[in-house]
């Protein structure tokens, strides 16, 4: 997700080089879309390589705006990869949504704002307390094993049920996916992941969640990059072509990730990225929270209270 993208990036050195540029591309690209959380990965990476998301706070306000600058391409890059490869059925939706009397099209529209709704609301309202959990590596890594365990939970649930989810998106999938995409925005849990095993778990068909979830990240990132981008007051100079080319990398891995998180539904192999979670996962468990000595504290302040 954007923000953590942005934590990380902003405890970078600057100027960044070409080289980079490329490998930030190449992370965002591939993990955003794949399920084994983006977010997760930007937290223990930077931990790894002394990053610490506070050191943008004070950073020069040029350098803070060029990271900015690049944080937002490099999700624009992603945003173009879904839209591509869902452009027929985007238009189809577009195009639809118009018609009338109430087309199936309309319907899909009104799921994708309902099952934003939940992301945005806990945003908004718990976005201090989300923040402060992306300083704890532990935490993360224990996300990345509950994110493990999401991905496993539809084969269990199909073994309950003896048979395979076959129905289409509703008004309660599409609000189970949006909750699942609200709980992604802690470090660790992956956003394709919950929502295409909440979807999944609601009774629809992998494939169509797999589309759902996907077309789900076009508001998501869409809102994170503008959210972002208001804040940049300048354009610095010198970034373009590392923006342009971050781009283009997110977009061609992010395309790539597209077709290989598909390509697994269709074979029944989804799961096998659960593996990957769980390992990765204990990995970071035993190296930050007992080898390390960096693990900081994760902030026991209250999650903050709904005001009237």
């Amino acid at each position: 997700m954007l923000s953590a993208f942005l934590s990380v990036l902003l405890g970078t050195n600057f100027p960044m080089n070409l080289l980079e540029a490329i490998i930030l591309g190449i992370v965002q690209g591939l993990t955003e879309f794949l399920p084994i959380s983006s977010s997760g990965h930007l937290v223990l990476v930077g931990e790894l390589l002394g990053i610490e998301a506070e050191a943008g706070e004070n950073a020069d306000e040029m350098a803070k705006a060029a990271k900015i600058m690049f944080a937002v391409a490099v999700h624009v890059g992603t945003l173009l990869s879904v839209l591509v490869y869902f452009r027929h059925r985007i238009i189809e939706l577009i195009v639809g949504f118009f018609k009338s009397p109430v087309t199936p099209e309309q319907r899909s529209v009104l799921f994708l704002v309902l099952a934003t709704i939940p992301a945005v609301i806990a945003g908004l309202t718990l976005k201090p307390w989300f923040e402060k959990a992306f300083h704890s590596p532990v935490f993360t890594s224990c996300m990345l094993i509950v994110t493990g365990g999401l991905l496993v939970l539809p084969i269990l649930v199909t073994r309950l049920r003896g048979s395979e989810p076959t129905g289409e998106v509703t008004t309660k999938s599409a609000l189970m996916m949006g909750l699942g995409q609200a709980f992604a925005i802690l470090p660790g849990i992956s956003r394709s992941g919950s929502t295409i095993a909440t979807g999944m778990m609601s009774g629809v068909n992998p494939r169509q969640a797999a589309e759902f979830s996907f077309l789900m990240a076009i508001p998501a990132i869409l809102g994170g990059a503008v959210f972002e981008f208001k804040d940049l007051e300048a354009v610095p100079e010198g970034m373009m072509t590392n923006c342009i080319v971050g781009a283009l990398v997110a977009f061609v891995t992010g395309l790539a990730a597209v077709y290989w998180v598909l390509d697994s539904i269709r074979k029944g192999k989804f799961q096998y990225f659960a593996i990957y979670c769980a390992v990765a996962g204990i990995f970071g468990i035993v190296y930050f929270g007992f080898l390390s000595d960096s693990e900081p504290e994760l902030p026991n302040d209250p999650v903050p209270e709904l005001t009237q």
